[in-house]
């Protein structure tokens, strides 16, 4: 068995490089093809049934915006409610028929079940889901002044997330897990949102890095599971316009508060995109059938 083992490290290298030279060129042009098909005849979801979380502002409140152009009924999902209702009023402004608020909590298991129960009380059916809830934390490890009010959690190959990570990764999680069957029904879309943090880790964010890297992995297990049932898109955004890129971060002592300069830091001469620009590409990739979107796509390259 070490003989074997011994020959592939020799071997598989590269073999695998000399594959690539040939399927590369194939390849691509697959990739070009399906994109110029499925970009003309992409999904109509005027009709359809979005159920947005985290929908009262950033990325996920121009999401509503852009469905709502394409005529989508929305459910949109938040715990401020005055945001949330303002929200629902412009993007039954902006032509979506019907708009309903769910005011909850991702990071509790229960609310995630009611979040999909009362959207199909209402509307009966669901389309999309869009997992989009999240926050940020910033601070070194050793920082960090007491790790108890960072709860930990555990998940499959003992992935430890800390307290702010239960809406980035079990939010997702949870609400997924309620909303596969009636997505099956529907041979919906899920589309999650991780970061570029997942592949490209930055100091002072080692526990929302390592949340973001869960979510690529888990939906990745997610899409084979459910294919060809439920189609899954996994987006990985840079730095975006939102709260979290104006500050709004959990301190080493576990406080949600604005830090300006810790911002400065973390974006540095990074260029942030608009929350508009960003859900409009989230929006047609979705509609084209995409696997994979990076946003803006110029930020691959790291």
């Amino acid at each position: 068995m070490d003989l074997i083992h011994t020959f592939l490290n020799l071997v598989a290298a590269p073999l695998t490089f000399f594959s690539l030279c040939f399927l590369m060129p194939p390849y691509l042009f697959y990739k070009a093809f399906t994109t110029i098909f499925y970009t003309i005849f992409k999904e109509n979801v005027a009709g359809k049934v979005i159920l947005i979380t985290g929908a009262s502002s950033g990325i996920g409140e121009h999401l509503a915006y852009e469905y709502a152009k394409k005529g989508a009924c929305l459910a949109l999902v938040a715990r401020r409610e005055g945001r949330l209702r303002e929200v629902a009023f412009i993007a039954r402004e902006l032509g979506s028929p019907d708009v309903m608020m769910i005011l909850a909590d991702v990071q509790e298991a229960a609310d995630c079940r009611r979040i999909v129960e009362e959207t199909m009380n209402y509307f009966g059916r669901l389309d999309h889901l869009v997992n989009n809830a999240g926050i940020s934390s910033a601070c070194m490890l050793q920082e960090a002044t007491d790790i108890n009010t960072f709860r930990l959690s555990i998940f499959s190959c003992f992935v430890y997330f800390l307290y702010n990570q239960d809406t980035n990764f079990w939010g997702s999680a949870y609400t997924t897990k309620y909303a596969v069957p009636y997505l099956r029904e529907t041979r919906g879309k899920i589309i999650v949102m991780s970061s570029s943090a997942s592949w490209l880790p930055t100091p002072r964010m080692s526990i929302y890095n390592a949340s973001k890297a869960a979510l690529v992995s888990f939906f990745e297990t997610l899409r084979i599971e459910l294919s060809p049932d439920i189609h899954v898109l996994i987006v990985t955004p840079s730095f975006i316009e939102s709260e979290l890129t104006q500050g709004k971060l959990l301190t080493k002592e576990g406080i949600m508060d604005i830090d300006q300069d810790t911002r400065d830091v973390q974006v540095s001469i990074i260029p942030v995109e608009t929350a508009r620009s960003c859900a409009k590409a989230i929006v047609n990739s979705a509609c084209r059938g995409d696997k994979y979107l990076t946003e803006p796509s110029w930020f691959r390259i790291t």
